[in-house]
């Protein structure tokens, strides 16, 4: 907190600081063991009304009373992480967009809207990496008309936490009343641990394809034509398949792309847990992809996935940004006959 010459805390922020990241302190009516005070860092994203309006790291919200501000500053960027890969938030957004492809897209200034219908929020939402080329309000409705068209609900995916990324377009969604559905993490890691950890042979069989078997073991079932053709797509896609009896005992997918290796889809037999599966498969994708020439490992992992949160720590992953999907509220005047 900045301090005066005086020793006493101030206030160093204004309205003029908008988009940039903050660290105030501010008063709390009833604190717990006693707390007069609560501080808060994340990107200032408005200061209406006499309310402040903070993004933190994670997406999450937090309003302070203009009144209540007892300090504030604005702050550089979190400083670069020391292990793992060095890359922007834009990077990895697009090697990730390339790794789950949908079958259908169109250009909105540098926003690309996707459809793959309805499979999958990510292949099912908007990407809006720069400026829509219109104002923001008129390119909301346009996103709204596009899947509308397509009798599917209108997502735009954001991210938040890196340097690049979009907490003022969270913030206005919000404003006008999109609804925060889902949010997950990308993580990043080197990739030649991974690869370390698991002694071949494994058992782990790999493919260019996803066949019969392994799509036994895929969580999401009722695969359909438009699915098998989101899974395959990407740079260059690799299925892994630990045998079992009736089904794969554990299964993954990796998609290789320059340096980097996207992870996914790593799914073991509840009945085969904590046998090390999961390693041997994410080992042996990673090993291909060394092969490959790539460097740098990414994956994504939903909040509430202690498990494998936990694995992917031990192998030396750790969080780069959060990102989340925003659904477009109810209007009939603008989605049409409804949202599937």
């Amino acid at each position: 907190m900045e301090i005066s010459a005086a020793g006493r805390l101030e206030v160093r922020i204004t309205t003029a600081d908008v988009g940039k990241r903050v660290s105030v302190r501010s008063l709390i009516e009833h604190g717990p063991s006693g707390e007069k005070f609560t501080d808060t860092v994340g990107v200032l994203t408005s200061w209406d009304n006499g309310v402040l309006r903070i993004t933190r790291k994670n997406g999450e919200g937090v309003r302070v009373a203009e009144s209540a501000l007892v300090a504030g500053k604005v702050v550089p960027s979190a400083p670069a992480r020391r292990r793992g890969p060095a890359a922007s938030y834009e990077e990895l957004a697009r090697v990730s967009a390339r790794a789950w492809r949908p079958v259908e897209s169109e250009r909105l200034g540098e926003w690309e809207l996707r459809a793959a219908r309805g499979f999958t929020r990510r292949a099912n939402s908007v990407l809006p990496l720069g400026d829509p080329g219109v104002p923001l309000d008129e390119a909301l409705t346009a996103v709204r008309r596009w899947y509308a068209a397509r009798g599917l609900p209108a997502y735009v995916q954001t991210a938040t936490g890196a340097p690049g990324a979009q907490e003022l377009l969270c913030a206005e969604l919000e404003r006008r009343g999109w609804v925060r559905e889902v949010t997950a993490e990308l993580w990043t890691g080197p990739l030649a641990p991974v690869a370390d950890l698991g002694a071949e042979p494994s058992g782990v069989v790999l493919s260019r394809h996803a066949d019969d078997a392994w799509l036994a073991r895929y969580r999401r079932r009722g695969v359909s034509e438009v699915a098998l053709r989101v899974l395959g797509s990407g740079p260059s896609v690799w299925f892994a398949t630990v045998p079992g009896e009736e089904a794969p005992a554990a299964i993954g997918r990796c998609v290789v792309d320059g340096r980097w290796a996207g992870f996914a889809a790593v799914e073991v037999d509840p009945a085969r847990r904590r046998r090390g599966l999961a390693t041997a498969v994410m080992a042996a994708l990673a090993r291909r992809a060394l092969d490959e020439g790539a460097s740098a490992a990414w994956l994504q992992v939903e909040d509430d996935n202690a498990g494998a949160r936990a694995l992917y720590e031990r192998m030396g992953f750790a969080v780069h940004h959060a990102y989340h999907h925003y659904r477009a509220p109810e209007s009939s005047a603008e989605t049409g006959a409804g949202s599937p």
